[in-house]
């Protein structure tokens, strides 16, 4: 249904929290039976990928669907397989069949089992080229899978979420192999029912580089978890409003060695906060962080922690080099947290006319930004009322409406098809 949108119709679904696509009513009214994988649902580290996931699955069901999640059964005992026990297993090319098991909590979606399935499917790959299929005895209408895996379920709709394409077009940026995640990708094209995007920019470059017709992919932007609290105390250095911040992956992309430098030719005081994993690979950037006394650095720290740390910061640093969708920037103007970022790709896309834009790559430019959000207050103001204005387009409900679109757009193109 999306693909027979105008380009301004399509536009204006994406960026109005009040546009409403009207859709068929599929199965005489009955929600759509959607399964989501369980891998990014069980990744704690608080990546990126995984609050997408998290946060799809909890908008299923006001999209109108019913959820189901497919297991790894990773979590329970004697489940897990050796490293040769799982290449001898991937040898197999017949399909892998799943069993249904009920979850402890009975108010958990309804749950199937394939042993291993997400490992193996890894080493699948590598030893057919080709991606593993999952047979369900009554397959789900939809499966979204919510990261490009390499796996499909035979005789359901498969949905793949591309957050980016940056292993193809900035190698340099990521450690991930560029040929085996072209390969992956290419396969993936030609599968999947719906190439799912989280923002224009991996759009445009999803049909650019794998050739997929326009009509088969579709950005759902994603949604924004920033729920009312009573924020916890800040750190006993940080004082509220009196400190810039970031969060993320500590990996070369978010630029921050260029922010660094920045800062210390800003003139400015405050001292920049940063929360995130430290990342393989990245020991010389860790650092050259740690030689700067204005930089205080968290590895991690509880969800309430960081939102509250984000909400009383001075502004958002994050004049990322490139990213899928951005997701500190839209949690930072939902936040109110006044943003400065970078005025190309998914970043400027995301943030629109409410963040400070700045060239990535001039640290000169990065300096004189920081510098007037250290000393003008009204720039911080204006910069915190768009971005509350901003961040309505990130609300869970309007998410869930582009959901419901992108699920009955799949299957009435089928049913349309049948006729």
């Amino acid at each position: 249904m999306t693909a027979n949108l105008s380009n301004s119709e399509r536009l204006h679904q994406l960026y109005d929290p009040n546009f409403v696509l009207r859709v068929e009513t599929l199965n005489n009214g009955a929600p759509v039976q959607v399964c989501l994988e369980s891998r990014m649902l069980h990744d704690a580290t608080g990546t990126g990928v995984a609050t997408y996931a998290r946060v799809l699955a909890t908008c299923l069901a006001d999209a109108g669907a019913e959820p189901l999640i497919l297991d790894d059964g990773r979590g329970g005992a004697g489940l897990r397989r050796s490293r040769l026990a799982r290449w001898v297993a991937a040898a197999r090319t017949s399909a892998r069949p799943v069993v249904a098991y009920q979850p402890l909590d009975e108010r958990s979606p309804a749950q199937w089992m394939a042993r291993d399935v997400f490992r193996e499917a890894q080493v699948f790959f590598n030893l057919h080229g080709r991606m593993l299929p999952i047979a369900f005895d009554r397959p789900p209408e939809v499966m979204h899978w919510t990261y490009p895996a390499p796996l499909y379920v035979v005789g359901a709709k498969n949905l793949y979420t591309v957050h980016d394409l940056i292993p193809l077009t900035h190698p340099e940026l990521t450690t991930i192999p560029r040929s085996r995640h072209a390969a992956i990708l290419g396969r993936i094209a030609c599968h999947a029912h719906r190439i799912v995007t989280v923002s224009e920019t991996v759009r445009a470059l999803v049909i650019q580089h794998l050739g997929v017709p326009g009509k088969r992919v579709v950005n759902t932007l994603q949604a924004i978890e920033t729920p009312l609290q009573a924020d916890p105390p800040l750190p006993d250095a940080l004082r509220s409003g009196r400190y810039f911040f970031f969060c993320g992956r500590v990996e070369r992309r978010k630029n921050l060695d260029r922010v660094v430098q920045a800062l210390i030719a800003s003139k400015s005081s405050l001292p920049l906060v940063i929360v995130g994993p430290e990342v393989e690979g990245e020991q010389k950037l860790e650092a050259h962080l740690r030689t700067s006394p204005q930089i205080m650095r968290f590895p991690w720290v509880p969800r309430p922690e960081l939102v509250g740390m984000m909400r009383r910061a001075r502004a958002l640093l994050f004049p990322s080099l490139a990213e899928g969708f951005g997701l500190p920037i839209a949690e930072a103007m939902t936040l109110g947290c006044p943003v400065l970022t970078s005025d190309r790709g998914a970043s400027a896309e995301i943030a629109a006319e409410a963040a400070l834009l700045v060239d990535p790559l001039d640290i000169d430019a990065i300096a004189h930004a920081i510098a007037e959000l250290d000393r003008n207050d009204a720039l911080c103001a204006r910069l915190r009322t768009a971005g509350f204005a901003r961040g309505r387009q990130f609300t869970p409900s309007v998410y869930a409406r582009r959901l419901r679109a992108l699920y009955a757009g799949a299957l009435a193109e089928d049913e349309k098809s049948a006729q």
